[in-house]
């Protein structure tokens, strides 16, 4: 086992952004706590959590590799609507103490999958836009329909209600 340091170093952090990952145009991983390894003069690598990947679609593999600052890898292969990739995916299972932050987290290879982050704010609801997300289902479909059937009226009708003399209330 070997320490990062000066000559090689690695370095872990909780990604700021929601990342995604896609295959064949279909997503395959979507998360808000994925996090970001860089190591000496490698590209970033997005490792995401077990539970925000289509696990569905993943099959471990017979291949493993040792990397002497990580530890072991297992290897996962992606089937998808006929397609399949061979061991386009690793994670570490059991990483050397330095590493517990990728412990369990799947990596993809990123000249097979497209790994991209996304503005959170344009894939979210946000409590602040609901009244507005719930006017749009109001309006008019194109048709002349609305999206979603009328509020139900919030003010009775002219002879409902008793109006004063002069008609002001």
């Amino acid at each position: 086992m070997l320490k990062p340091g000066p000559d090689h170093p690695i370095e872990i952090e909780p990604a700021s952004m929601r990342w995604r990952a896609k295959f064949s145009d279909h997503l395959i991983a979507d998360s808000n706590d994925a996090v970001i390894l860089r190591e000496a003069d490698y590209p970033p690598v997005v490792y995401f959590p077990r539970e925000d990947v289509g696990m569905g679609f993943m099959g471990r593999t017979e291949r493993s590799t040792h990397c002497p600052y990580k530890g072991d890898a297992t290897y996962f292969t992606l089937t998808m609507d006929g397609q399949v990739a061979e061991n386009v995916a690793w994670s570490y299972e059991q990483p050397y103490d330095d590493m517990e932050m990728i412990a369990g987290k799947i990596a993809f290879y990123a000249d097979r999958v497209e790994v991209y982050a996304v503005d959170d704010a344009l894939v979210n609801k946000h409590p602040e836009h609901e009244d507005v997300d719930a006017v749009v289902l109001h309006t008019d479909a194109g048709d002349g329909t609305s999206q979603r059937a009328h509020w139900p009226a919030n003010a009775g009708t002219a002879e409902q209600s008793e109006q004063p003399e002069g008609g002001v209330r």
